[in-house]
């Protein structure tokens, strides 16, 4: 919803400035999807430019306060109490001269009407609206069309009851509002033809001509034209479901609807009419108002205060604080509501009477949230509760642990390969090409990570001979299965069983990592490998008889550059006359591009000079 800066500065004078508003709506209130300056005319002025006239707020309101924000008054109100700033209300303003005997009548004839307000206004003078009014509809995106018009606009976007006028002569004095009986056609206001339900509700003239379509969009056939003299103001309230499901079939997404769907209370009709009528009295100053026909059958209901009852302790409890019973008191205070009780001795225990307007209230934990955003949750200290009791163990997570644990102390490596495959047991619909079914093994494909790894077996500081690799994971033999396996390569060949059965052949060391699990101890230690290949390099030498080939280990390493990944790794090692054979593998692997020997060689002849300078030891 549109709000305007200078709209909500005639209802609290010392609001602050558009900015710091940002933050309050954001933090206290709702989302802010944008704030522009416009012009006086409504366009958009750079920011830098002194030719700003107004600000304009782009609000999300939720639907659970839509009932009493949708309206720059309901949004003023609300910063009024955030802000502890005075809120000026207008009403003294309203100026509508005594009124005079009436013949209009008004039935309801549905459960789906609430509240039907009417009121004839005779001698009206149809024509542009004052300055201040076009300022205020320009600022939010709505086009003048005349005053009587802008006036129920005025009214909707100010107090947030949508209202609407009548031409009293196309009527007559005689307002029913009733579901349709059967199948029929309406033409609206701009000259859109819609075709009514059974049971959608309408308001019709005393004949059955359908004026309007109850709660979402007014008919062509009561349209206020240049040359109206009389007319009829309904100000109303409309079930929101029904209304809603009206509105949405007939794809007519008005703001009227916008505001009935999300439920108003039937008691905000009353300021509505109020306002209008002194709105008109105040631009047609030769206007005769006649007497209001109010049809409110559940008034009684409507207009009873709700009640809820709240202690500071209970408040403080559910927001982790220690607010005082004062402090609390101070929110009923600026929200306006009225308040009983509150005393120490009781735990600061409050009745709150609930206001009218206010349809989300319904028990103490909205109150709670009452307290917690007028004061602001940065208040609230971010503490962990306690929670005293401990967690069920995941047996399944466990064995997992103790077969992972189990093949990589033996020097095993774990992989994880793809659950789709192109044929097995267990076939999907709708797969992407060559992944249509679930695997019925791990054999399969860790054969294939195998044959695909032996290429990177030197960055595993292995010869591609000795690699070894493992997965564990679900498969699914046939339909309706779904088994966890363990498979390891050895040697080439690949082994494979349940998990229950890998863990018997361990049951004594599962029952121990049982007693010891803490899964937080088991962090991530992944680090994300090198894109770009990688290049193995040997070093062989010949040393006397006696050297350890720790001494040869050490000098390469010294010698060694950030380039080098892996190594220096022992390779291969023999003795033959008296002399010892050692050969040493190197893997040099960049994580921004690809290495050249150009770049290698540097380090390379950097480790062949020092081990050429170290007594006994010969280069191969």
């Amino acid at each position: 919803m549109k709000i305007s800066y200078n709209w909500l500065k005639s209802y609290i004078p010392d609001i602050c400035e558009p900015e710091k508003l940002w933050d309050v709506f954001t933090f206290h209130l709702c989302e802010v999807e944008s704030m522009v300056p416009i012009r006086a005319d409504g366009s958009i002025v750079d920011p830098a430019s002194n030719g700003i006239y107004d600000w304009v707020f782009d609000i999300n309101i939720l639907p659970n306060r839509a009932h009493d924000l949708l309206s720059h008054q309901g949004v003023a109100q609300e910063l009024s109490a955030l802000l502890d700033i005075e809120y000026k209300s207008p009403v003294e303003y309203y100026k509508v001269p005594k009124p005079k005997k009436t013949n209009l009548k008004i039935e309801i004839e549905s459960e789906k009407c609430r509240r039907y307000m009417g009121r004839v206004v005779r001698n009206v003078k149809i024509g542009p609206s004052p300055d201040w009014v076009v300022k205020h509809l320009e600022s939010i995106g709505q086009k003048s069309i005349n005053n009587v018009v802008d006036a129920t606009n005025i009214v909707m976007f100010d107090c947030g009851n949508p209202t609407h006028v009548f031409d009293a002569k196309k009527v007559g004095e005689k307002i029913i509002i009733k579901e349709v009986d059967s199948e029929s056609k309406i033409s609206l206001l701009g000259g859109e033809e819609k075709v009514l339900d059974k049971g959608d509700l309408t308001v019709q003239d005393g004949k059955g001509s359908p004026l309007a379509i109850a709660g979402v969009k007014g008919g062509k056939k009561a349209e206020v034209e240049s040359t109206t003299t009389d007319i009829i103001i309904e100000v109303a309230n409309f079930e929101p479901v029904s209304t809603r499901k009206t509105g949405r079939r007939l794809a007519l997404f008005t703001d009227a609807l916008k505001r009935f769907e999300n439920d108003l209370s039937p008691v905000r009709a009353e300021y509505a009419m109020l306002e209008l009528s002194a709105l008109i009295a105040e631009m047609c100053p030769e206007a005769e108002f006649e007497e209001i026909v109010d049809v409110f059958k559940d008034k009684d209901k409507w207009e009873t205060k709700r009640k809820i009852e709240v202690s500071s302790d209970y408040i403080n409890s559910k927001l982790g604080t220690n607010f005082s019973v004062e402090k609390i008191e101070s929110v009923w205070k600026r929200m306006k509501f009225s308040a009983q009780g509150g005393s120490v001795s009781d735990g600061g225990s409050f009745i709150i009477t609930v206001p009218s307007l206010r349809l989300d209230l319904e028990g103490p934990h909205d109150l709670v949230e009452e307290v917690g955003r007028v004061i602001g949750f940065e208040k609230v200290e971010g503490i962990l509760p306690k929670i005293g009791f401990s967690p069920n163990i995941n047996h399944s997570y466990a064995k997992y642990l103790l077969a992972k644990k189990n093949l990589t102390e033996k020097g095993f490596k774990e992989v994880m390969t793809y659950s789709l495959v192109k044929k097995g047991k267990v076939e999907l619909a709708y797969a992407p090409k060559g992944k249509e079914a679930m695997r019925k093994d791990l054999a399969t494909l860790l054969k294939e990570a195998y044959d695909l790894n032996k290429n990177n077996a030197p960055l595993f500081e292995e010869d591609a001979k000795n690699l070894k690799i493992f997965e564990i994971g679900d498969v699914y033999p046939q339909e309706g299965e779904e088994v966890t396996n363990v498979a390891f390569v050895e040697n080439g060949n690949v082994t494979e069983m349940s998990l229950e059965e890998f863990v018997k052949e361990d049951i004594k060391e599962y029952e121990n990592i049982l007693d010891g699990l803490d899964y937080q101890n088991y962090k991530n230690l992944f680090t994300q490998w090198s894109l770009f290949p990688f290049i193995t390099r040997d070093v062989s030498v010949w040393v006397e008889e006696g050297k350890d080939s720790d001494i040869i280990e050490n000098i390469i390493k010294e010698n060694l550059d950030e380039n080098v990944l892996v190594g220096p790794t022992l390779i291969d090692s023999f003795s033959k006359d008296g002399r010892n054979s050692y050969a040493f593998r190197l893997v040099f692997q960049s994580k921004d591009r690809t290495l050249t020997d150009e770049e290698i060689a540097p380090t390379m002849d950097k480790i062949y000079k020092a081990l050429s300078s170290e007594k006994g030891v010969e280069i191969r």
